[in-house]
């Protein structure tokens, strides 16, 4: 027993003398990882993303472009370069002021711009939001790209540090970015970090956006506020769409003044209660202040050209000089008019016929017009927009539209028109006149009151549909920020569309009843909508709503009078709603409306013709309606009842179902969830979920019914969406 207890003794001895020995000795550094040196980063990532409050700086450009290969199909792009036949390089120019302002506002306007181009109005691929690229923002280019340094960058890549310069002062680390999945949201590359301070030295981000292949090298500042700011930037692009292939490459170098620290400089955030960003936000300047000269761009370039770019502009010159000297032949007529009318079919047209007036044309054969759902079948739809600009920012906008659903064999047209006479307070009149959805009568509506209490199956009656032709005439003025009044007149004619009065036998008690063929309504309209801090700016004398951190409320009421203009019927409409769009990071969102509404105080014969519950037949694009309405719930059912109650919920995010399968799908770069429910008698309630993806060139979504809690109907929706 004495021996076991001195062993214990002794090894408990052994076991201190070993933790003092360890104690005394100098303890060792963790090991860096790429892991651990991007944790300090992201660490700071929010600090630095707003360091800087403020700054003006000088942003000169220079562009070269190499055409590999093109065909008619580049006309279809929107903002694209015009291209000589024959001439495959080409060079342009820019000076530009930029102002910056937190929270990632920019303000560039254009100084200086010379080119080879015969028109240097183009662009390839958004390029200005690579020169405005904040490399600590969790997105790269606004819902395009995923910071690597975002908070949980970690879920997205991989980080392996490539190695340690330990010569340089500070250390810098330099550390590989490898996406975890194949996507157009990710980048790859590396980042140069420095010790300490765990900023940014240099990088080299490569991706795809849409059509564009693009790689980003970035020449951080070294010292003071210029570390936290791009110096020099160069971008390759690889422009690809069927069959043309557009190279560009870009060099942007900024010459920095006026750098405030947020810290430092407090005043230069937007203040918490302070809405107007007006001092902060991008700006319009008109083209008449670019200076287009090659002389004066001698004077602002801040590097010589070299001989190959040289050689660009003096080829330039000398094609003028040809031009001007050959003899041309007139066009005969009939080539004119058919070459206009190619344009026409395959293009869009802007036609500018001064500075002040713009008519655009979108292209007529174009497959990006149409659009398939399970209730409408295939659609086709056609816009045109007209503009015209008075002093003091009025405007006076007029876009007409029509459409024709293929399934439902119906034609729409509508045309909207808008005097905007005081931009401050967004006081505008709106005329709009068109033809609306196809609608059945309060009649027969009270006549399938006394059908047994089951499902309607409407395609077992013969209803009397009436044709709706509607003008309404509408004065919209902000009575304060946020708090916008509309205080209009609307008037439908309805006529029958089958004037046999043809019904089922089966249901013939149920629905005979005298019909005229025509009915008229007048009513007056008022609608309020609040959005309690609405963020905004001014761009001369015109507002520009931004944002709101909170849900915008509206109440809409229309009160049927009989006997004016011929109208037949008395009524009262009552509809409330609320929404909101919500943005996390890493390209997230999460949107929400709900509402309801109600026909009251009605009298001989009315329409049930809802103002926010109601189908949409010429929509834009896919979000014109996508997350505020029933993809399958039958149009008939939106007129079936004097009242209602709905909800809608949608989420979106880059990576959801797909993730492990990117490999295969990186054409997917967004994923979306959808819910809907609606309370409505005979449909208590109604639900209705989807799940959809988002590309750039088209978008669809798959979604599934259910009624009373039963399985009801499957479809999907289809859209175009390339260039929108």
């Amino acid at each position: 027993m004495r021996i076991l207890l001195h062993a214990i003794l002794y090894i408990l001895f052994c076991a201190c003398s070993v933790q003092a020995q360890n104690a005394m000795r100098p303890q060792l550094p963790e090991p860096l990882t790429g892991d651990s040196v991007i944790h300090h980063v992201v660490g700071a990532a929010d600090w630095y993303a707003n360091i800087v409050g403020d700054y003006r700086a000088d942003l000169y450009v220079r562009g070269r472009f190499k055409v590999h290969k093109r065909n008619i199909l580049l006309r279809v792009v929107p903002s694209m370069f015009r291209f000589e036949e024959g001439v495959h390089d080409y060079i342009v120019e820019s000076q530009n002021e930029v102002h910056y302002s937190a929270p990632d506002i920019y303000d560039v306007k254009m100084q200086a711009l010379t080119g080879t181009f015969r028109r240097n109005n183009g662009e390839i691929g958004n390029v200005m939001d690579y020169f405005n690229m904040n490399i600590y923002s969790s997105d790269l280019l606004p819902d395009k790209l995923i910071s690597p340094f975002t908070e949980n960058g970690h879920r997205y890549y991989y980080y392996i540090l490539d190695s340690i310069f330990a010569e340089r002062t500070p250390t810098e680390y330099k550390v590989l970015i490898v996406p975890r999945y194949k996507s157009n949201q990710l980048v790859h590359g590396f980042v140069t970090v420095r010790n300490q301070s765990w900023t940014v030295a240099e990088g080299y981000l490569a991706g795809r956006v849409d059509q564009v292949e693009f790689e980003v090298r970035i020449k951080m500042g070294a010292e003071g506020g210029e570390m936290y700011l791009p110096q020099r930037l160069d971008i390759k692009m690889l422009f690809s769409f069927i069959g043309n292939k557009i190279g560009a490459e870009y060099t942007a170098t900024y010459k920095y003044r006026d750098i405030k620290l947020s810290g430092e400089h407090p005043e230069t955030l937007p203040q918490k209660r302070c809405y107007n960003l007006s001092d902060h936000y991008r700006l319009s300047v008109g083209a008449d202040t670019v200076n287009t000269s090659l002389a004066h761009m001698d004077s602002l370039r801040p590097y010589p050209l070299n001989e190959r770019e040289e050689a660009l502009y003096a080829g330039y010159v000398a094609r003028g000089e040809e031009r001007k000297k050959m003899v041309v032949e007139p066009k005969s007529k009939n080539r004119v008019l058919w070459g206009e009318i190619g344009d026409m079919l395959i293009s869009n047209n802007t036609f500018r016929f001064n500075k002040l007036n713009t008519l655009k044309c979108y292209p007529l054969l174009s497959p990006l017009q149409l659009r398939y759902s399970h209730t409408n079948g295939f659609s086709y739809i056609q816009r045109f927009k007209y503009n015209q600009y008075f002093a003091h920012d009025r405007n006076l906008y007029i876009s007409p539209r029509i459409g024709y659903h293929f399934k439902l064999k119906e034609f729409y047209w509508r045309c909207d028109a808008n005097f905007t006479y005081y931009p401050e307070k967004l006081g505008r009149i709106t005329l709009n006149v068109g033809n609306g959805n196809r609608i059945y009568s309060s009649e027969v509506l009270d006549r399938l009151e006394q059908y047994p209490d089951s499902i309607i199956d409407f395609d077992k009656l013969k209803l009397d549909y009436f044709k709706d032709l509607y003008v309404r005439l509408e004065n919209e003025y902000e009575i304060t920020n946020g708090l916008l009044l509309t205080v209009g007149l609307s008037y439908h004619r309805r006529t029958l569309v089958d004037k046999t009065h043809v019904y089922d036998p089966n249901l013939q008690d149920y629905l005979a009843g005298g019909l005229r063929d025509a009915y008229s309504s007048f009513a007056p309209r008022v609608r309020l909508e609040w959005t309690p801090g609405q963020y905004y700016y001014m761009d001369g004398h015109r507002k520009i709503n931004l944002y709101s951190h909170y849900p915008t409320l509206s109440v809409d009421w229309e009160r049927g009078i009989k006997g004016i203009f011929g109208s037949t019927g008395k009524y009262e409409r009552v509809e409330l709603d609320m929404q909101q769009k919500f943005k996390f990071g890493g390209i997230r969102y999460l949107s929400y409306r709900v509402g309801c509404g109600a026909f009251t105080d009605q009298e001989d014969m009315y329409f049930v013709d809802f103002f926010n519950l109601r189908r949409n037949n010429l929509p834009d694009d896919w979000n014109d309606d996508i997350g505020g309405t029933f993809q399958l719930l039958d149009s008939r059912w939106y007129n079936w009842s004097n009242k209602y109650l709905r909800g809608h919920v949608s989420y979106e995010t880059p990576f959801l179902i797909f993730r492990q399968l990117r490999k295969y799908v990186n054409l997917i770069e967004t994923e979306r969830l959808y819910g809907g429910i609606l309370f409505m008698p005979r449909l208590i309630p109604y639900v209705e979920l989807g799940y959809g993806i988002g590309t750039h060139v088209f978008d669809c979504g798959a979604f599934v019914s259910f009624t009373r809690g039963r399985f009801d109907s499957f479809g999907c929706k289809f859209t175009f969406e390339l260039f929108n």
